[in-house]
């Protein structure tokens, strides 16, 4: 079970995107993540007239390495470390370790 997954508002804790928050659009197998709006760099595309796709220099989302983000808690309006524990029932649950919230609802 990963802690952070698609779909989780995370903030970011290091580099030049330091306290922003966006939202994880794809987790790769390494621990990498894409993250909404976050280390973002520019390309350069060679335009294709057959497709019909003009060239210029885009902006990409780069991966962001997952230990560089922390899980953001709403209660707490800031980001907190993710656990994972084993409730009575057998099933597996992520949790905020600071406060003890369980972040799938």
């Amino acid at each position: 079970m990963n802690k952070i997954r698609k779909g989780d508002e995370v903030i970011v804790t290091t580099g030049k995107d330091k306290g922003r928050r966006g939202t994880v659009l794809e987790v790769h197998q390494d621990g990498r993540l894409l993250v909404e709006g976050i280390n973002i760099a520019k390309k350069h595309v060679k335009g294709n007239p057959n497709a019909g796709e003009p060239g210029g220099i885009i902006d990409q989302a780069m991966p962001i390495e997952g230990s560089n983000v922390l899980v953001f808690n709403p209660k707490s309006k800031k980001g907190e470390r993710v656990g994972i524990r084993t409730e009575d029932d057998g099933s597996k649950v992520r949790f905020f370790k600071g406060t003890g919230d369980v972040v799938d609802i």
